[in-house]
């Protein structure tokens, strides 16, 4: 039975986030039976921007949000780069849901820098009607820096979600942009025996990138999965993978060549793990994909290509990760 009310539907005071124009999300449309999309508490906002205070220390200046999503204030625990502010975005709402709906805005003033990730794995439950989305804006003006390395994506059984992220960088800024995906909850066997192995619906990720300057972008990538139509774990596709990272680097020409040349792609099969580099079209930067069938390996080789580019451009590599993360 749907969900009846006599009460006016009330958005939230932030701009919509409709992925209904994507064929892909066509037959997930409906309205969910609970509640509706876009009521509050179901669509989280939030835009942080980073610069420098009156001291010359870089903080996060400004930040607005709304639930679920909660940021807390910015630490300062790279031993590398102490004056680094390092942001972790949390939910309080659990795992995404039908209907969800997710907006972010990053900036950073410039020479600004930041690390910005999540504190847990994202999870998409289960749907009966419609989808998740988020639309994600990251903006880089002269010689900033920023990483953005959050942790993986658990999509769930029929789950559907969709995102869509635009970065608008300066020729002078770096950002290192990575998203991890797992198969799904494969040690979940409640209802299938094997676990959810590539049992959702849809998942649709567009990144897309352009001068500050410029209306035409730089480059797009977008990936459709709908493994009810075709089974990821083929060949050509990902075969014997289970977790796919994909990491975006917006860079200038010269730093985007040390760490190409400082990177290796790799086939190692004993710890069922592959890795490939290359570049971005238009000068942009690079692209680097890796595949594997644990997520602590595959996020150990994204942390240490972004340390690669943080060398390149920051003169330091990054830390090794909290033994906790």
């Amino acid at each position: 039975m749907s969900f009846q009310t006599t009460l006016p539907k009330i958005k939230t005071a932030v701009p919509e986030v409709d992925f209904g124009y994507l064929p892909e999300l066509a037959p997930y449309l409906r309205e969910p039976d609970a509640m509706y999309v876009g009521a509050p508490g179901k669509h989280g906002y939030l835009r942080m921007r980073f610069g420098f205070n009156c001291d010359g220390k870089c903080v996060l200046r400004e930040l607005d949000r709304r639930v679920p999503i909660i940021v807390q204030q910015e630490l300062y625990f790279d031993a590398n780069l102490p004056k680094m502010p390092c942001v972790y975005i949390l939910a309080s709402g659990g795992p995404y849901i039908d209907g969800d709906r997710f907006e972010q805005n990053i900036e950073l003033d410039p020479g600004a820098y930041a690390f910005v990730s999540t504190g847990a794995g994202t999870k998409i439950s289960t749907m009966r009607s419609n989808y998740a989305g988020m639309k994600q804006l990251f903006t880089l003006h002269e010689d900033s820096y920023l990483e953005f390395l959050p942790e993986p994506v658990f999509p769930g059984q029929h789950s559907r979600f969709a995102c869509d992220t635009e970065i608008v960088c300066h020729p002078s800024a770096t950002i290192t942009y990575s998203e991890i995906y797992m198969c799904g909850r494969r040690f979940y066997r409640s209802k299938l025996p094997e676990g959810e192995i590539y049992a959702y619906d849809v998942m649709s990720v567009l990144t897309h990138g352009r001068r500050p300057d410029a209306t035409r972008d730089l480059f797009r990538e977008k990936f459709v999965i709908e493994p009810y139509k075709r089974f990821p774990k083929t060949i050509g596709v990902m075969a014997d993978y289970d977790i796919f990272a994909n990491v975006v680097v917006l860079t200038p020409p010269d730093k985007a060549a040390e760490v190409y040349n400082a990177t290796e792609p790799f086939i190692d099969r004993d710890r069922q793990l592959a890795a490939g580099i290359t570049t971005l079209p238009n000068g942009a930067g690079l692209l680097y994909k890796v595949m594997g069938n644990k997520p602590g390996p595959v996020k150990e080789i994204v942390r240490g290509f972004a340390s690669k580019v943080r060398q390149a451009v920051k003169g330091v590599p990054i830390p090794p990760e909290f033994p906790w993360r």
